[in-house]
């Protein structure tokens, strides 16, 4: 797949064109030289890794800092088919949102998935000498982060939800929006989940009444967590978000926050994209950098009558 050519169903916004434009010429391709070191050490400028949580993984997790690098092929999740398609673009460096493990896997073996063994992944990376990298809660905070989902949406970012990090006010999980009004009235759950499922070209699963008012609305990527709370507690209507457990989606759409799941991945893959704008402007050139298509890892049935 081709660089932002897709970005999950109807996902992130495509800069194919503009980017294909830049560094084509011979000249660019013979000066591009850099280590997967010297690649980490600047995406670890773009992506610092003390904004990341304490207990996650970021940077360079398999793979010699020393090695030239060929291609970068990027992608959501650092999975064994998704490192075999790296290493047949010709990449030798895998650039994900998600990392590889958390705690470090105790055994290691030539197996389809990190189900069947946790060490699978690592096998794979260094069978096929791709280098895994990650830049996961570093890239949640980051400011570049905090434009996707409004700018999808068509809302109105005014600032973070939770308390900024110490490092930067611009950084800081869940973006505080205000939704624009339809006409003289204001929008609806309904016709906001509708814009949901136009984007991301998924259903999602939404909690509250249609016919809701919604005028504040908090985005968050992934997991929501303690964000929900966050969000009823700072007067929002609702809360777009990755994926909710049950009963919080539950008793906070009873409490007056409507919620809108638009699935784990559909509300990351399109971080896929940042990451690939980040290289470009590290200095890998666009025929350097890959996208793995993971939109398609799960369907729906059609709905079907008996």
């Amino acid at each position: 797949m081709g660089l932002f050519s897709k970005g999950g169903r109807g996902g992130a916004p495509t800069k194919k064109d503009a980017l294909s434009k830049r560094g084509t010429s011979e000249l660019a391709r013979k000066s591009f030289s850099m280590t997967v070191g010297a690649l980490e050490a600047a995406l670890l400028k773009e992506f610092p890794a003390e904004d990341a949580e304490g207990w996650d993984r970021t940077g360079l997790l398999v793979g010699e800092r020393s090695l030239p690098v060929t291609r970068v092929a990027v992608a959501l999740d650092p999975t064994v088919a998704a490192i075999a398609e790296a290493a047949a673009a010709g990449a030798n460096v895998l650039l994900t949102h998600h990392p590889a493990y958390l705690a470090a896997p105790d055994a290691f073996a030539p197996e389809a998935s990190t189900a069947v063994c946790a060490g699978a992944g690592v096998w794979a990376a260094i069978r096929h000498q791709v280098a895994l990298m990650d830049f996961h809660t570093a890239l949640d905070v980051s400011p570049a982060a905090a434009r996707v989902l409004p700018g999808m949406l068509g809302l109105k970012f005014t600032g973070k939800l939770a308390e900024p990090l110490s490092s930067s006010r611009r950084k800081g999980y869940g973006q505080v929006c205000e939704v624009p009004a339809n006409g003289d009235a204001p929008e609806t759950l309904g016709r906001l989940a509708a814009r949901c499922t136009a984007v991301f070209g998924r259903a999602p699963r939404v909690w509250g009444d249609p016919e809701a008012a919604v005028r504040r609305a908090v985005t968050c990527t992934g997991s929501a967590g303690d964000t929900g709370a966050a969000a009823l507690a700072a007067g929002a209507d609702v809360i777009v978000c990755g994926e909710m457990k049950y009963h919080s989606a539950l008793e906070l759409s009873q409490a007056g926050l409507a919620v809108i799941e638009l699935g784990h991945d559909a509300s990351e893959l399109p971080l896929t994209a940042v990451l690939a704008e980040a290289l470009d402007r590290v200095g890998v050139p666009p025929e350097a950098i890959v996208l793995v298509d993971q939109s398609d890892n799960w369907w729906y049935p059609e709905a079907v009558r008996v």
